[in-house]
């Protein structure tokens, strides 16, 4: 993957860009005057980061470009600062100070609701398999500025990993981590999910396999969590209790661990 800026960068966006590029193992390109077109040709590599002063996009062939932004989780948020309740908090069980494993991070909205209820002693690691769905996370987490201060703070706690989730548990003590939690690939997509369907190209479309349940089992504290669509065999399979909504397509699956001494 290339990671460049847009034209004519000041400083900061340059020295952003290059820094983004060691960190993540990436080639950075001086965007120059070239193309995007001019820069896969010239670099070989179809996958481009842009980082731009308010904006980090990831663009590759035949695909709207990809802008970090916290969608609804953004939305769910603020109804979290408001003193509302979440769904996905409820199930979890979370509470202030908690920490959280999200293995499945994707754009990253599930971790900043976590991080949000956290506060600011808690810990929310978010692991994603994707290099570039990663650097995206990374850049824009560090960087992107909403209208709410506690939004933003949240952002810059969580802390973006790249890795397989099952090598990651497997590497952390036992009842290390009071909640771990997974949202990967539906096994039947929503098509009707435009934030999703994007995400598909980068995201890993393996199923969830019941060593990494079992893992997590092992290494979770209060709650290991899933979040798939409503009335999936997953949630049989997995061994998780399915939560049913009224009129929601999703559901979260909890399994609840017993006080261990």
């Amino acid at each position: 993957m290339i990671i460049t800026t847009g034209f004519d960068p000041i400083p900061e966006i340059v020295n952003r860009a290059r820094v983004l590029a060691e960190r993540t193992g990436c080639l950075y390109a001086p965007r120059a005057k070239f193309s995007m077109t001019k820069l896969v040709k010239q670099y070989g590599d179809e996958q481009i980061l842009v980082v731009l002063q308010e904006a980090v996009r990831l663009i590759t062939p035949e695909m709207p470009p990809m802008e970090f932004h916290p969608s609804m989780g953004f939305v769910r948020a603020k109804r979290i600062i408001r003193g509302e309740s979440d769904p996905m908090i409820d199930a979890a069980g979370m509470l202030p100070g908690d920490s959280v494993l999200d293995c499945t991070a994707g754009l990253g909205g599930d971790s900043l609701l976590f991080a949000v209820t956290g506060g600011e002693h808690s810990r929310v690691t978010a692991l994603e398999s994707s290099l570039p769905l990663y650097a995206l996370l990374l850049e824009g987490m560090s960087q992107y500025v909403s209208g709410q201060i506690k939004v933003n703070e949240a952002l810059r706690r969580i802390d973006v990993r790249l890795g397989d989730h099952l090598e990651y548990l497997k590497a952390q003590p036992d009842n290390s981590i009071d909640i771990v939690y997974f949202d990967p690939m539906f096994r039947v997509p929503m098509t009707d999910s435009a934030a999703i369907s994007p995400l598909r190209k980068f995201a890993n479309p393996a199923a969830l396999s019941a060593e990494s349940v079992a893992e997590a089992v092992r290494v979770a504290r209060k709650t290991v969590l899933l979040k798939e669509k409503a009335l999936s065999g997953e949630f049989t399979r997995l061994g998780f209790t399915e939560l049913l909504r009224a009129s929601a397509k999703t559901s979260y699956g909890v399994i609840t661990i017993d006080n261990r001494d």
